[in-house]
């Protein structure tokens, strides 16, 4: 693998090495409280702004312990394959694609197999914890009162934290399912853990309460899509409902007419838009802070920040010369299936100028196949052995109109004109031909559309659990029966670790007792 490389650090931080987190009960195995809670912090704004800085930054630590969006959104689909090329510890690739997550946790450890991709640390929820903990805390001394905030400094920075604390519970809820949920600043009482559906609802009225605090825009470009904003907040809110309208049912209409309403919202406002489709537009796109970032965590060689050799999505799907040196770079890591290639975009199909910009040996089973979506931002003197330098997207613009469409779509009736209308802003850029139809033939339409735009970006996977798809293996290479469904076989293994502080924790029984 290639050696470490600096890229950069998140747009928002002013002095990470000033930032201290803060701490309650070990039950969480959590920092110790004397770390934040001196008289000689949360005295000024700069102390907020290093705080909000560290729980960026804390929160970027666990998507960059490994390959951890791909692992978690896209490879247990089951389409993504090592290449004939790569080596022994790329198998780890067939086990998240055959769900065999007892296999990835344990031939990650130490000493496993796949040892450099550190997989089992996806297992261990401590850190996701320690932001809710700072959020909290954060939250709480702003309604305190700090000196030198204004009125609408504290509410900004109460929007922010309360958008981190609800995007680590939605991360959580994804990846573990049930998850121990407290709002209050210095909790010291075990709980279990409480139903998902019961978190990402109360998570929801807490981000509701705070929405129209946060404003659009920060007037710098430079905290574009890098920091949480109004549109940040509005993405998540409609993730969470989409998530719910599964697992929620008896609520479906209610949760689809509210992410109809927020996608409108969001469209009316005028902040963002989608790039044209160009080379050179696409590139700033995935480089970053850019009008159709929702929020990314911004990464640029230019502020000498560190990735994890694993963790770019991309750096499994390039090979020169999208990425150096030549002579090491042959071949990509791993491919997407043919298979799944071919249903996304069917040989002689439709135009699409996705299929040119974002591809190159699109049909290969081995390692010619490219993903150059993330290809752009190559280093100019291409002697180092480094991936582009690419910022890590979590929402993105063309994903809030997909979710719109979809939530449209569900609603059926009147409201189907307006979810093509809304999948077509997707396909005009992307100069493929309009939609036209209806029905059980619309929404699968809108399922394979956010196929093809966010590929590679950490949805699929999600996508399938939160529609049932996964159990139609017309959708997936790796459908799950009911039974493993219900018995969420979809979740992670939950580290016995979480035990240790708090004996009212049971582990997800899919992967302890025998599946």
């Amino acid at each position: 693998m290639k050696t470490k490389r600096n890229i950069g650090r998140i747009a928002v931080v002013i002095c990470l090495c000033t930032t201290v987190m803060i701490g309650c009960k070990k039950f969480l195995t959590v920092e110790p409280i004397d770390r934040l809670t001196g008289n000689n912090f949360y005295q000024s704004k700069e102390d907020v702004e290093s705080n909000i800085a560290r729980i960026y930054s804390q929160f970027f630590e666990k998507l960059n312990e490994s390959w951890v969006v791909g692992a978690i959104g896209e490879a247990r689909s089951g389409e993504i394959f090592p290449s004939p090329t790569s080596g022994t510890n790329r198998m780890i690739l067939r086990d998240l694609g055959t769900n065999d997550m007892n296999a990835v946790y344990n031939n990650t450890l130490s000493g496993g197999r796949s040892s450099g991709y550190a997989m089992y640390q996806v297992s261990i929820w401590d850190t996701y914890y320690k932001v809710i903990q700072s959020c909290n805390i954060l939250i709480a001394k702003l309604d305190e009162g700090i000196s030198g905030l204004s009125a609408a400094d504290k509410d900004r920075y109460k929007a922010e934290a309360t958008f981190m604390r609800c995007l680590s519970y939605f991360w959580m809820v994804r990846l573990y399912g049930d998850v121990v949920y407290y709002t209050d600043a210095y909790f010291a009482k075990q709980l279990p853990r409480e139903d998902m559906v019961s978190v990402i609802s109360k998570s929801i009225a807490d981000l509701e309460s705070v929405k129209d605090m946060m404003p659009w825009t920060f007037g710098e470009a430079s905290q574009r899509g890098a920091r949480a904003s109004r549109g940040s907040i509005i993405a998540l809110l409609m993730h969470m409902k989409m998530w719910n309208a599964n697992f929620d049912s008896a609520n479906a209409t209610k949760y689809y007419e509210s992410v109809a309403s927020l996608g409108k919202e969001l469209r009316a406002s005028g902040v963002h838009h989608l790039y044209k489709l160009t080379p050179e537009e696409w590139a700033k796109v995935s480089k970053g802070r850019t009008e159709e970032s929702l929020f990314e965590f911004y990464r640029t060689i230019n502020y000498n920040d560190q990735n994890n050799d694993y963790a770019p999505l991309w750096d499994h799907f390039l090979r020169w010369p999208y990425k150096f040196p030549r002579y090491n770079q042959q071949f990509s890591i791993a491919y997407y299936s043919s298979i799944f290639m071919y249903r996304i975009y069917p040989l002689n199909g439709p135009a699409d100028k996705r299929k040119d910009l974002w591809y190159e040996d699109m049909y290969a089973n081995d390692g010619s196949f490219v993903l150059k979506k993330f290809a752009a931002n190559v280093f100019a003197s291409g002697n180092e052995d480094s991936n582009p330098d690419n910022t890590f997207m979590i929402f993105r613009y063309a994903d809030a109109l997909l979710l719109e469409a979809e939530a449209l779509a569900n609603l059926g009736g009147a409201r189907e004109s307006e979810a093509i209308s809304v999948l077509n802003i997707v396909r005009d850029r992307a100069e493929a031909p309009r939609y036209a139809g209806g029905g059980t033939d619309l929404k699968n339409f809108i399922f394979e559309e956010r196929c093809r735009e966010l590929i590679g970006e950490g949805v699929r996977y999600f996508d399938l659990i939160r529609t049932r798809r996964i159990l139609n293996p017309q959708w997936t290479m790796n459908p799950m029966t009911i039974d493993q469904y219900n018995r969420r076989a979809w979740t992670w293994p939950l580290d016995a670790s979480a035990k240790n502080f708090n004996s009212k924790i049971v582990l997800n029984d899919y992967w302890t007792g025998g599946n």
